[in-house]
């Protein structure tokens, strides 16, 4: 599919088992939630310039490569996406995070915003947009649309999971922002919930249902 990569190393597919199984503890759901993000992370960030730079080791000096260009946003959609946030932020612990407060209407699954807060410097930044579940896209388009709003121009998305009902809704109306997950369901029951899916991933993160 156009503009979409799955994610399927091995420690992600074992992780995403495991978190998708019901009887965990909250406390598991966290900590895979967790690395997995990280996981994910060493993907979606592959292709980030690269630029020489003088060093000295014990021995002697030297050229060495280092991240050169735009630095990093983490925009967690909340409240899930802040502990799969967590991961990327132990791997990039100097990028600045964007908080974007979306619950969906349970009657028509419209996102309604409730609290948005980001850098002032997003359209100097690659903003990395994360949202664990991508079900009917609305959640996602509107952080998205808040982010340009904003100035962000080059964004990115990062989920663990998505159904194709969501992706279709997310590609049709920002085609521009690439995705990232770790795997593409089934479709959407009548609740507008992933099947085989994983639940809702903030009632499972933090013990709320």
């Amino acid at each position: 599919m156009d503009g979409v990569t799955i994610v399927s190393h091995p420690l992600v597919q074992h992780k995403l088992t495991l978190l998708r199984e019901k009887n965990i503890s909250t406390k598991a759901f966290r900590e895979l939630l967790k690395e997995i993000g990280m996981l994910l992370c060493y993907e979606i960030t592959r292709d980030l310039p690269l630029a020489d730079v003088d060093i000295e080791t014990p021995l002697t000096p030297m050229k060495s490569p280092q991240i050169a260009g735009k630095k990093l946003v983490f925009a967690p959609v909340l409240r899930a996406g802040v502990t799969f946030a967590d991961g990327m932020l132990d791997l990039v612990p100097n990028a600045r995070v964007a908080h974007i407060g979306l619950y969906r209407d349970p009657q028509t699954f419209v996102a309604v915003e409730y609290f948005f807060k980001a850098p002032s410097d997003l359209h100097e930044r690659l903003v990395i947009v994360i949202s664990p579940v991508l079900a009917t896209g609305n959640s996602t388009v509107a952080a998205v649309d808040r982010l340009k709003e904003r100035g962000a121009n080059d964004i990115r998305l990062a989920c663990l999971i998505a159904a194709p009902e969501g992706i279709e809704r997310m590609r049709g109306i920002h085609p521009d922002v690439p995705i990232w997950l770790a795997a593409i369901d089934e479709g959407l029951d009548k609740d507008a919930f992933i099947l085989p899916g994983l639940g809702d991933a903030g009632d499972r993160a933090y013990g709320t249902k």
